[in-house]
């Protein structure tokens, strides 16, 4: 907090909205775009009664209709899912597919989640990138013409962080979150563990939370490994992870989760990217830079996504 000259504290906090990262994001969308032959189209399977999920649908839509991208939902009851899904992959109409979720919650939708095929899995959940993502591989070829897709959600954490600083530029590519701390509240298959491999292989030592305990995600001493590694941190628990970290990543579902920011070091970066708010109102009092909200940046990182297919589909064709 800074002294004022009235004798008063003020937060010295600055928060960083999402739409001002998706608006350069999309700015740079859109030259892609206007390189391709046609537009690219995207249909979206609404198969829940989830708010959340009906709100990003909704976004999605509204972003693809601003940025000359073809969109459209189709809702269907959850036990057609996956025969839409199979359809959607033989149809050329469409260059991606994306499915909200949850559908059934749990493991059936795992398998759901294999089913889009690589060539419209816009975002970015199959085995096939999955594997490339933990094993720190960024390209699909061995000539590196074309680049692997990556979760939404993880990416668009990642981009916010590059926007805000706290990655290293003076460092190499790739490398380029030595020396950072991070703590990642949240360890789901979709979102928290992507999201720490992605930090980790990017050079941070990234300590991992759920219910379960604390997992240490980082490229070993001096990052000198080209993968993360992943260690249990016995006794460890949230408290002490947030006392050491330099930034913060919460995600947890429901309103009852608050970050104890009593615990959270002075001039943390923090992030929220649940759809409830996991930092009380005071963060400001101990954040150097707070962002409330990630969805228009995932939104941009979807659009991002789809024209990587198409630009990759390309690439196929002209070998």
């Amino acid at each position: 907090m800074a002294l004022t000259g009235v004798n008063t504290y003020v937060p010295i906090c600055q928060t960083v909205l999402a739409g001002d990262v998706a608006k350069i994001l999309l700015n740079e969308i859109s030259v892609d775009l206007s390189k391709l032959s046609k537009k690219p189209s995207l249909v979206g399977f609404l198969a829940n009664h989830d708010p959340a999920a009906r709100k990003y649908a909704e976004w999605t839509q509204r972003t693809c209709q601003a940025n000359g991208v073809v969109y459209e939902l189709r809702e269907v009851e959850r036990e057609e899912l996956e025969t839409y899904l199979l359809s959607a992959n033989e149809d050329d109409n469409f260059d991606g597919i994306i499915v909200y979720y949850p559908i059934f919650n749990g493991r059936q939708d795992q398998y759901l989640q294999q089913i889009p095929g690589m060539a419209k899995d816009v975002e970015g959940l199959s085995h096939n990138y999955i594997f490339r993502l933990y094993h720190n591989e960024r390209y699909l070829d061995e000539a590196q013409t074309q680049k692997s897709i990556l979760p939404c959600t993880p990416l668009a954490i990642l981009k916010i962080l590059d926007y805000i600083g706290v990655y290293n530029k003076i460092l190499p590519y790739g490398n380029r979150l030595f020396g950072r701390t991070i703590t990642v509240i949240n360890r789901s298959e979709t979102v928290g563990r992507p999201l720490a491999a992605l930090l980790a292989n990017d050079g941070a030592c990234v300590y991992s939370i759920d219910i379960t305990g604390v997992q240490q995600f980082t490229r070993g001493a001096g990052i000198n490994k080209k993968m993360h590694e992943v260690v249990d941190k016995v006794g460890w628990d949230l408290a002490g992870c947030l006392q050491i970290s330099d930034v913060v990543i919460s995600g947890v579902p429901g309103d009852a989760f608050k970050v104890p920011i009593h615990h959270v070091k002075d001039g943390a970066v923090c992030v929220n990217f649940s759809s409830d708010k996991n930092f009380p109102a005071n963060i400001n009092e101990k954040a150097s830079i707070y962002v409330p909200s990630i969805g228009k940046v995932t939104i941009a990182i979807l659009l991002r996504n789809l024209v990587r297919l198409v630009q990759n589909k390309v690439t196929v064709q002209a070998t």
